[in-house]
């Protein structure tokens, strides 16, 4: 009797290994994406929308949980591909990662009122159109692992997944100063505001950039395929 073959995904790894996987990107994307909106009902001190929104992120962060868990439950030991399980299972536990740090962002919020100090808004814009950015060329990378599988990674594919991947490189290396000017203007104004609220925008703004750090961890590990 197949393990837990009355799950969904367990169709999609009869198939190809990389659906689920891309099935799940796209619900960690989705985490990130109500991220921008979630800072925005900070800004204007919604505390409803705040909480409905860290909410929203919690469902599908326990979403992609789910999906992580049925990927390796269900995947065979063995694999006729050119990739390895190990890679392929560290493949989605670094995806999961960036669903985790968006969930993360979330719960401080409601748990903490957060005043944002005004010096620092235009930056964490700033920062978030970047963390966007980034998660989307993440995305838009896992969503070429099928393309790559049928032309045995090789050929012209391989070029437009290296372009994506020297892509996020530079859309990190980016953020990396954008999270550098952001941190020296909280330092300014560290003074003026409360011990504990400081410690948490610090916190907050190390999560943002645990999210970029791990899409190109994603970028790495997709090298790690084509170097194989």
């Amino acid at each position: 009797m197949p393990l837990m073959s009355n799950r969904p995904l367990s169709g999609l790894l009869r198939g190809s290994p990389f659906k689920p996987i891309q099935e799940h990107m796209k619900v960690v994307f989705s985490c990130v994406c109500l991220i921008p909106p979630l800072f925005d009902a900070v800004y204007r001190e919604d505390d409803d929308l705040t909480a409905d929104l860290a909410e929203q992120i919690k469902n599908l962060e326990t979403k992609a949980d789910k999906l992580k868990s049925t990927f390796r439950l269900n995947m065979p030991k063995s694999l006729f591909l050119p990739v390895d399980r190990k890679d392929l299972l560290n493949l989605i536990a670094d995806q999961d990662k960036i669903a985790d740090s968006a969930e993360d962002i979330g719960k401080i919020f409601i748990f903490r009122k957060m005043i944002v100090p005004e010096n620092i808004k235009e930056l964490l814009d700033e920062l978030l159109e970047g963390t966007m950015e980034i998660a989307a060329a993440a995305r838009e990378m896992i969503g070429q692992l099928d393309e790559l599988l049928e032309v045995g990674f090789a050929g012209r594919e391989i070029e437009k997944v290296s372009r994506m991947i020297a892509g996020v490189r530079r859309s990190e290396h980016n953020i990396d100063v954008i999270i550098h000017r952001t941190r020296k203007a909280l330092f300014a104004v560290e003074k003026e505001l409360d011990p504990v609220s400081a410690m948490f925008w610090y916190n907050i703004i190390d999560l943002i950039e645990l999210i970029s750090d791990q899409s190109e961890n994603l970028a790495d590990r997709l090298l790690l395929f084509l170097s194989k």
